[in-house]
Order: structure tokens, then C-alpha cells, then sequence
């Protein structure tokens, strides 16, 4: 066809090689050259034929194409035809639409002759070199519209003198180029040559003489000057009254959007200031903290290597006096006469005394050496705030201190011969809680006061949760020392002072009234036997203060009752000092 021809020619005149997208109308957005033969999507984007050709298919079907215009009863094509068609839908690659191409294929798209003036014009304007059409020797220099071929001077004056060319109209190149527009024919794809002047209702297309006269020679074809009002105000009606509101509607949107996206990036851009303040501020209470801790941790260390040191100094001087104890008590028992041993004996003997006594009772060879177990750092722990920031991170110190231990138990204080006892030592720190862990070294020694080689054997059992259950079990009475230490360091109150009371033995032999009962309570009445009554009353240690009619039968603060009652006579056997009515049980 003469305008797929020209459309050929000019582009490749112009375009030798790829060029760079250029943002005009004669481009196509593909492949970024001239349009060949540009063909409208239903979407109304325009491309190049091939463009279209090369667009990978979104889905495939057979059957019939819903745009199809082949009316019911129809010669639609043989049945081999027909089930060769099939729908292909493609992807707009500008809008990324569903676009249904025809049954015939992308050729079958109506072309773009707007596109082609843009393609004309975009030569012109670019200074290209136009060949002429006809001989394709000359430069083109004028250009017919009616025929739209470009016409060198030769072919010009021929284009003349022919008849049937005579009378079309002719234009210069450079008046085209001045008048920034082309107003040209559009000619039929089946008789070239032919405008298109009619217009075919019942088919809805614009058609020729030729076409009009022969293949739509049955139809009612008008005039397009008559009947392009009616369907330009179709048109113009869809873009005035809905079209262009909502273009409108969606400017002032996209606008609200614009502004919002700007204002947006700026809430961004300030708050991630805010954020990247925040941080340093953070960042600087966060090393703030750290070297707090840091400095709080070297301050333990020096406090336990303080104490480590002291402990070593203490250890390292009763080591020291022991052993030059032991050193001159062995020496004088193997070199020293026998009147140099008697001589200097009291001086030993002292000096040895001291010494053991005074390592019993510091336990300082018992000493286990604080290992910093005690120290540790809680990542989670709330350490307050730090120039308005929240900081975490603790170091604990759970020092065992024995001032602050207890003891819960009345087995610390009395106890019974022959019976076992126990109390509990809760180990606490320097605030008063108690250890969370057990593992202390804990030493309890119960001594006589009187009998210093009577010690009472203790078990110490640790519960693990920083108490310890001592027991023990005296089997002599009297008054007792008991030194309760933790870590070689007396509890707060240590030694305690333990009484053992003689254990109440159960009588087996002869039972007699008391005397006070017997009297009905007499305060002068008095009893064969040696036993007294709490009250400093003669008696077998009954402990009521009277008893009216009842006696009692009692021995050695044994108790049982009777249910007689004693005559009155008995009292003057009672206050001369006999026993009166002994039982045996």
C-alpha cells in the first residue's frame, strides 16, 4: 500500500541506526524509533506492527473472538478456518491492560493515520533527506495528497501533465514543514488511491467509492460530512459530560496525593532526625552506663581484693604462729633435758593453749576465698533513667554477710539430754535477703562450758537456698557454747548459749500422795521424801497449787490420779513425814 510505502521509506531515510528515546508522538514507547505502520490497541495506545507481533500472549483460547464483527449466519470462513482462530490476549506495555486482539491478528488493528502525520512531520522537522517515491532517484521536494507520494521536481512536472493526476493537489516540503501540521487524505487499504468518503452504517466503518459500490452495495452509506456530527458528539458527549469531571476528580487527587507524598518525605525526613537524636542521645547514655557499671565492678574488685588480701595476711600470720609453735615445741621435746622441758613448760603450754584455742575459734584454716561467684551482671535489670533515657543492665552483688544471718529455731537455745535438736542459719547479704544459693562453708561447734573436751557432734545440711539445718543431739546436761560461723566469720550473736536440761526419767517403782494434796494444801505439811514442789512446797513436785478432795499420786514430777479420796486421818501421818499409802505400778 502507498502509505505503508511511504511510512517505510521515511523511516529508514531518517533512522540508519538505534537512536535514543525521543519524548514525541512519531515514536513508538517499544522499541524507541519512528512508527512502522502503527497500529491503535483497544486501549488506544499505539505501536509498531512488529511491536505488537512480538508481545509475548497473557492467554490463549479458542472460539469465537467477542469482538468479532462477523454476523449470526454469516460466511464466517471454512470450518478448518474457523477452528484455526483463536482469541490471543496480550499485556499493554504501557498501561499493562488485558487487550484482546482480532481473530486475524494484530494486522487486523485499525492503523494510526495520526501517527503517520507525526511520523511525516518528525521528518521534516529533523531536516531528513526524502527520496522521491516514484523514480527513487531524485531528492524529494513537494508531495502529493492526494496519491501521498513524495514527488521529486522530475516527477513533479509529470505528475502535471498526467490527466488523471492533474488536478490533485500538490504542497511543498518546506510549506508543510512551516504549517507544523499535515492535512492530508485518508485513502481506502483496498483501492489505493480512493479516499474515504462514505461512511457504511450497518457495518460501522468508513468506506470508498469503489468499496461502496461494490462490497457494501447492498448497505446504506452516507456521506461522512453528514454523519460525523452525530458520532464526534458521541464522543465529545463521553469526554465533556463524564470523562473529563473524572480527569478532573482524579488531577485533584493525584494532586492530594503529590502533596501528601511531599509531606510524607517530610514527616520522614523529620522524624528519622528525631530518630537519629534519639539514637545519639541513647547511644551517649548507653556508654554513660557502661562506664558506670565498669567503674561499679572495679570498685567490687577492689573490695574483694582487699579483703582477699587481708584474709591472706591473717592466714599467713597464724600459719606463721602455729608453726613456730610447733617448731619449738618439737625442738624442746627432742633436744631439751628434762629439766629444760619442766623449766619452760608453763611458757608452752600457754603459748600452745593459745594458739589452739585461738585457731578453733577463728577457724582461719577453714577460710574458703571469695571466687567473685558472687558478682554478676543482669542484662535485663532496670537501672532507672540516664539523661531521660530508660537504661538497663545491673551488676549484682550478693555478698554473704554475716552480720546479717539468722537463726530460726528454738534448738539454738534449750534442748533436752539424750534428744535430738536442730535449728535453721539463713545466710543473708548486706541488704538483709537472703542467698539464692547454697554452697557457703558453714562450721558449728557445741562446747561445755565446764567440760571442755565434751563436744557435741553436728550435721550441717545445706537446703540450697542459702539455709543450712543444723542438728544435734546432746547427750549430757549443763550449759553449752555453740559457735556458729560461715566463710571463718561469726554470725551476729555467736557463741550462743545452749541449755541442756537432764532428761525426766519415767518412774517405775512406788507411788505416794503428795503431801500438799493429802493436807488439803497445808503449806506446813511436810513429806518423807526429799522432793519439793515448784512453789518451794514440800511435796513430790505436783505443781498445783491445791487440790480440794482429790489426791494426787505423784513421785519425782510424775503425775496420776486417783479417784478415792484419802481420810482426814492420814494428815498427821503425812505431817510427821511418812509416806502414806504407797502404790506400786
Amino acid at each position: 500500500m502507498s502509505e505503508e510505502k511511504d511510512l517505510e521509506q521515511l523511516t529508514t531515510s531518517v533512522i540508519a541506526q538505534d537512536a535514543q528515546p525521543v519524548k514525541t508522538r512519531a515514536y513508538c514507547s517499544v522499541c524507541n524509533r519512528l512508527f512502522r505502520e502503527p497500529k491503535i490497541m483497544p486501549c488506544l495506545h499505539t505501536f509498531c506492527l512488529d511491536c505488537i507481533c512480538q508481545l509475548e500472549p497473557f492467554s490463549v483460547a479458542a472460539g469465537r473472538h467477542r469482538d468479532d464483527p462477523e454476523q449470526e449466519g454469516g460466511d464466517g470462513g471454512t470450518t478448518k478456518e474457523k477452528a484455526a482462530r483463536v482469541n490471543v490476549t496480550v499485556l499493554c506495555p504501557d498501561c499493562d491492560s488485558e487487550v484482546d486482539l482480532p481473530l486475524s491478528g494484530p494486522a487486523g488493528l485499525s492503523t494510526d493515520h495520526l501517527a503517520l502525520d507525526d511520523v511525516f512531520l518528525e521528518t521534516l522537522v529533523s531536516n531528513g533527506t526524502l527520496g522521491c517515491d516514484l523514480c527513487g532517484e531524485g531528492r524529494a521536494e513537494s508531495r502529493c495528497e492526494v496519491c501521498c507520494v513524495n514527488l521529486c521536481e522530475f516527477c513533479f512536472q509529470a505528475h502535471r501533465r498526467q490527466t488523471r493526476t492533474a488536478s490533485h493537489s500538490i504542497q511543498q516540503l518546506q510549506d508543510l514543514k512551516s504549517q507544523g501540521r499535515l492535512c492530508r487524505p485518508v485513502l481506502c487499504a483496498l483501492h489505493p488511491g480512493q479516499e474515504l468518503r462514505l461512511f457504511c452504517q450497518p457495518c460501522d466503518l468508513p468506506v470508498c467509492l469503489e468499496c461502496a459500490a461494490t462490497l457494501h452495495s447492498e448497505h446504506r452509506c452516507c456521506p461522512a460530512h453528514k454523519v460525523i456530527g452525530c458520532h464526534s458528539d458521541r464522543i465529545r458527549t463521553l469526554v465533556t459530560v463524564r470523562l473529563r469531571p473524572h480527569l478532573q476528580k482524579l488531577e485533584q487527587t493525584l494532586q492530594k496525593v503529590e502533596v501528601s507524598q511531599e509531606a510524607l518525605q517530610m514527616r520522614v525526613e523529620a522524624t528519622a532526625s528525631e530518630v537519629r537524636t534519639f539514637a545519639q542521645g541513647y547511644v551517649s547514655a548507653v556508654e554513660a552506663h557502661c562506664l558506670a557499671l565498669l567503674r561499679r565492678l572495679e570498685e567490687l574488685h577492689l573490695q574483694r581484693r582487699n579483703q582477699l588480701h587481708l584474709q591472706r595476711a591473717q592466714l599467713q600470720q597464724a600459719l606463721s604462729d602455729i608453726r613456730g609453735g610447733v617448731d619449738f615445741a618439737d625442738r624442746l621435746l627432742s633436744c631439751g633435758s628434762h629439766a629444760e622441758i619442766l623449766s619452760t613448760k608453763g611458757v608452752t603450754l600457754r603459748r600452745l593453749s593459745s594458739l589452739a584455742e585461738s585457731s578453733c575459734d577463728g577457724q582461719l584454716a577453714a577460710l574458703i576465698p571469695d571466687d567473685g561467684s558472687s558478682i554478676r551482671f543482669d542484662p535485663r535489670g532496670q537501672a532507672g533513667d540516664l539523661s531521660g533515657f530508660p537504661v538497663v543492665g545491673v551488676i549484682h552483688f550478693k555478698a554473704l554477710d554475716p552480720n546479717k544471718c539468722t537463726i530460726d529455731g528454738e534448738g539454738l537455745q534449750q534442748a533436752n539430754e539424750g534428744q535430738q535438736a536442730h535449728f535453721t542459719l539463713v545466710c543473708r547479704d548486706s541488704a538483709g535477703d537472703q542467698m539464692a544459693r547454697g554452697g557457703d562453708h558453714v562450721l558449728v561447734s557445741i562446747v561445755h562450758r565446764e567440760k571442755k573436751n565434751c563436744m557435741v557432734e553436728c550435721t550441717v545440711l545445706d537446703n540450697n537456698d542459702g539455709s543450712y539445718k543444723v542438728s544435734y543431739t546432746p547427750n549430757e546436761a549443763g550449759m553449752y557454747s555453740v559457735w556458729v560461723c560461715v566463710k571463718a566469720q561469726h554470725v551476729k550473736g555467736s557463741p550462743f548459749v545452749l541449755n541442756v536440761t537432764k532428761k525426766l526419767r519415767h518412774h517405775t517403782g512406788m507411788f505416794h500422795c503428795c503431801s500438799f494434796c493429802s493436807s488439803g494444801g497445808s503449806k506446813e505439811a511436810r513429806c518423807g521424801c526429799p522432793g519439793t514442789m515448784p512453789g518451794g512446797f514440800q511435796g513430790c513436785g505436783h505443781s498445783h497449787k491445791g487440790h480440794p478432795g482429790k489426791p494426787h499420786w505423784s513421785c519425782c514430777g510424775s503425775t496420776t490420779e486417783k479417784s478415792e479420796c484419802l481420810p482426814a486421818s492420814v494428815i498427821k501421818a503425812v505431817s510427821a513425814g511418812k509416806h502414806l499409802r504407797t502404790v506400786e505400778l
